[in-house]
Order: structure tokens, then sequence, then C-alpha cells
């Protein structure tokens, strides 16, 4: 409940000495949660500048439910091994800014959530309005760029641009599972430049468990209106893999200018399964439920995105 929160320096270091709570996750040695480095809670026009997050034992930034959220060239640094350590998560918040960063985790680099499973149907906060730009990120077991899997209140309206994805399981990936209700939709990610990354990018219908057993099994997600344009790949494995649900399949999915150079390793470049969408100039030729060439569609998924009500 704070308003106008500032934490700058002349590239101080908050340093979280995770390696402790690094061991008892992965003994099996905690019944609670990890901490996260930092976090805002139901606040508004937060910036966060000119500062080192260093070995966060889970999370390095964490604003939830707040609004105008300005994290403007701060270097996160945690190292490969570092069991799901995330370097920005924004969850369930709206106006969002994250530019001129640099973050290396060893799970996603930057990550947008929107609460899990009937929890985060019920609060019904959808993170809205957000953009990225001039970044370098680098996810060692995760996704550079990740959009849930905890996204039940809703993710939409993001612009993605300039971005270097590196040294990465997984460059961009979308995630969720039956049972999430809740949406992602209306995501524009353009100017990107991949390298040594295995996928290019996923969108995973199974993705992640449930925090226990009172979900809806009919809650089913809905995954839509995603433009992926202007991007180059080098020393790929995977190009693409989209793995949609039977029962809510993945829609709208654009694909244009987009060429990745593949490596030996890889046996089959695309991966698909109940997803549909259209592309133009793009190599390796995706699979067939994403080659329908009317590409005039994808110009009109991203109509008016209120980019000027973000902090820039």
């Amino acid at each position: 409940m704070l308003r106008d929160v500032v934490i700058t320096g002349d590239n101080g270091t908050i340093d979280g000495q995770g390696s402790v709570w690094w061991e008892w996750f992965t003994s099996h040695s905690l019944n609670y949660t990890r901490p996260h480095l930092v976090e805002f809670v139901s606040s508004e026009y937060v910036l966060v500048s000119n500062i080192s997050l260093l070995n966060a034992p889970a999370y390095n930034i964490h604003p939830v439910y707040c609004s105008n959220v300005h994290i403007h060239n701060i270097s996160v640094y945690a190292p490969p091994e570092s069991p799901y350590t995330v370097g920005i998560v924004p969850d369930s918040s709206d106006n969002i800014c994250i530019e001129d960063c640099n973050i290396s985790m060893g799970h996603d680099a930057i990550a947008f959530k929107s609460g899990w499973d009937e929890y985060g149907i019920a609060y019904g906060r959808p993170t809205t309005i957000a953009h990225v730009r001039r970044v370098d990120l680098r996810s060692s077991t995760g996704s550079s760029l990740a959009f849930g899997s905890e996204m039940s209140g809703g993710i939409s309206d993001i612009l993605v641009e300039e971005v270097h994805l590196y040294d990465s399981l997984t460059g961009i990936e979308f995630r969720t599972t039956i049972g999430r209700g809740g949406y992602i939709k209306e995501i524009m990610i353009s100017d990107v430049d991949l390298l040594n990354v295995n996928t290019s990018f996923a969108a995973i219908g199974d993705y992640g468990s449930h925090p226990d057993d009172k979900f809806d099994p009919d809650a089913f997600p809905v995954l839509e209106k995603i433009t992926l344009q202007n991007i180059i790949g080098t020393n790929i494995t995977i190009a693409g893999n989209f793995k949609g649900i039977e029962e809510s399949p993945f829609t709208f999915i654009c694909l244009s200018n987009i060429s990745l150079s593949i490596n030996s390793t890889s046996l089959s470049p695309w991966q698909c399964s109940y997803v549909s969408g259209f592309s133009e100039s793009v190599f390796p030729e995706p699979c067939p439920e994403l080659m329908n060439s009317s590409t005039s569609s994808c110009g009109i998924l991203m109509l008016e995105l209120q980019f000027y009500n973000i902090i820039l």
C-alpha cells in the first residue's frame, strides 16, 4: 500500500546470499516457500534503477498487485545451477516498463504471472499493459522470457522489442495447463536476436502442477493472438514447440520475418499439436498448422495497445 517508491543507486548491490536456500530446496528440506529478494505488494509508482541484484533465494524483483512499475538499467545474476531462481516477475500488475537490463538466471529471466488456479481466478487481477525493451536475457534451465504458468488472472497487452536472448534452454515460452483458466493474449514480440538457444519458441498446454486438488478440471485456459516477428536465431536446436490443449486449442499464432539457423542435432525443427496460426517469411518452414498465409489477420491482433499509459 505504498506510493512513489524508489530503489536506486550508483550500481550498488543487493546480495541475497541465496546458496543456503538453494541447498535446502534441492535437498527437499523446506516445508515453506523461499523468500524473494525485493517484493512490492499493492503499491504504485515504483522505480528500481541503477543497481545490481545477486543470488536471490527465489525471485529477484516481484511486483504483485502493483501499478506503474518502472525497472531500468539493472543487472540481475544467479549462477546457472541455482534452482528455479527468476529475475523479474510482474505478477497481477499493470503499466509496467522493463528496459536496459541485463539478467542471467538459473531458471527464468523475466516471467509474467497473474495467479494460480482457483485462487487466481477468484482474485481476477490480470497482468496487463507492459513494455519490455533493450534487455539481454539468459536462462540456464528455463526461459529467457516466460508467460505463466501461473496465469489464471490473465496476461494481455504486452509489447517486447529489441531483446537479446542467449545461452538459454528456451527463448520465449507460453505456459499453462488444464485447470488454470485465465488467458494469455495480445502479445507482440519483435526484433529479437537469439544465440545458442535450445528451443526458440514454445507454447505448452500441459506445463506445471497444481497447488492442491481444488482446481476446476473444466477451467480451460485461452492462448490466442500471439505475434512473433523480425527474429534472427543462431545455433538453434528446435525452432518451435507448440503443444496446445485439445479442448482449448491455441489460436491466432502469427509468425513473420523469422530466420533461424538450426544446428545439426535437430531432427525436427517444429513440433505442433492443437494450434493454428499464420506465417510469412519463416525459415525453417513451420508446421502446416501455422502455415496459413493470410498474415493480414496478424496485423489486427495488436489493436491500440495503450502503451501511452506505461512509464517511459
